[in-house]
Parts: C-alpha cells; structure tokens; sequence
C-alpha cells in the first residue's frame, strides 16, 4: 500500500474498523474493478474500551492490506468530540484536495453514534467547501470537482438507495474486519465486554449482509443511501439486471 494523491474513492468513517465494518466487500469489489481506494479514518479510536491507539493503527494497517488499499490516512481529531466546527472541515477539506477523489462514502447522519452522524455532516460540508479556491489558504492543494457522496446504511432502519453485491468477497471482508483482533471476542480475553466483543457480533456482520444481497438476489450485499438523485444512462438495463428473487 503507498499513499499516493490521486484516488477514485475515498471512504471517510470516525474510527478504524468502521469502513470495514460497513462496506469492506464494496471497497475490495472496487479495487478488482480497477479503481484507486482509500480510507481516511477521522480519529484514532483512542476513547474504545478495548485495545490502544497503537494497536489499533496496526490493525488498520493490517486490514488494510487485506483490502489493497492504495491509501489509508488518519486525521487524528478527537475520539467521542468529533464536531462539525472549522478544524473537522477543514482536516477533510485538506485529505479531499490532496487524494482528490470522484466518489466519497461515509456514514450516514441519522446513525445513533455521535461520532458516526457527525462525520457525515461534516464530510456533506467538507466536499462542497473543497470545490471553493478561497475557502484554505494552503494554497498547495488546489481545489477539486465536487465529488459523489453515500452513505453507507448501517445502524438505522434507512431504506438503500442501491445495494452492492459484494458475494465473491464475503471472506476476504470478513478476513478484513478480524484484523481488528482487539476489538472482538475472544475467548481468552481479559478485557471488558463490548457490543461488538459479543460472541455473536462477526455472525450479525455476516448474516447482515446475507439479508441485504438476499432483497436483490444475491448472496451478500452492502447498502447505501444517496441524498442526491442518480443520473441514469440505461433505465432498461438497470431495471432488468436478473435478480433470483424473481425467478
């Protein structure tokens, strides 16, 4: 993995763990279709139960290997502060310019993590300021086209604007997501229990995405939400894509 200033997608999520928990099967479905990815993580995770800051920067590092990242940055803002405030935008506002991407993901802004539904406010503003010449004086990054933003359907009853089949990279996400030895269950650990420490947490994650490839007839699926209408090129092709539950 190299950290080089020009990617097709970026994912932008408050803690390690979290774009890989929410759409690792579309980031490393993206990179076998030839695009350039990356995560920015906003802060270190320093306020988790379980694990440290320095454990948790391996494990990113790990799993994003697992994932062939192209780039993977942390912003370092404050764990359980995350704010939409001038420091948030314009941190992001920097990592858009310098990684220069055409397509963004994050979280959505109805999740019941504090720092979850910030981030996606602040990634919505960050993108739009990012496309203004005068907004940073750093005036080594030049500004970008407004890039595409979703959000990735995660902790809320929110209806997808589409869904990804991510079917033939179940396990390499899995494999993706247990890079972060420290923050699940283990049988020996002697750490204070979690949410998702939980024995079962891992089989949620899997049967989660069973569930959503299963609305468009397929094995696993990871959905996401656009505020934006799509522009569609073929209606007919998009509307007769075989789905098995139809058949």
């Amino acid at each position: 993995m190299t950290d080089i200033p020009q990617l097709d997608v970026l994912a932008i999520f408050s803690h390690p763990d979290d774009a890989e928990l929410t759409m690792a099967g579309t980031l490393l479905k993206l990179k076998s279709l030839g695009y350039r990815t990356g995560i920015a993580d906003m802060t270190r995770g320093e306020m988790g139960t379980r694990g440290t800051p320095e454990i948790r920067a391996k494990e990113a590092l790990d799993a994003a290997r697992v994932m062939n990242l192209d780039a993977r940055v942390n912003l370092a803002l404050p764990d359980g502060h995350l704010a939409l405030n001038e420091d948030s935008r314009l941190a992001v506002v920097r990592v858009l310019r310098k990684h220069r991407p055409k397509v963004v993901f994050t979280a959505h802004w109805d999740d019941p993590h504090p720092d979850h539904a910030a981030t996606a406010h602040i990634v919505r503003e960050a993108a739009r300021l990012a496309t203004m010449k005068r907004y940073d004086k750093d005036a080594a990054l030049e500004p970008i086209k407004m890039p595409a933003v979703a959000h990735a359907v995660y902790s809320r009853l929110v209806i997808p604007s589409f869904i990804v089949d991510v079917s033939d990279f179940a396990e390499k996400k899995m494999e993706a997501i247990r890079a972060y030895a420290s923050q699940f269950y283990l049988a020996d650990s002697k750490e204070p229990e979690t949410r998702i420490a939980q024995k079962g947490f891992l089989r949620q994650i899997a049967d989660r995405a069973r569930y959503y490839g299963s609305l468009i007839g397929v094995e696993d699926g990871e959905p996401f939400f656009v505020r934006e209408a799509l522009n569609v090129n073929d209606p007919v092709e998009l509307l007769t894509r075989p789905m098995n539950i139809y058949s």
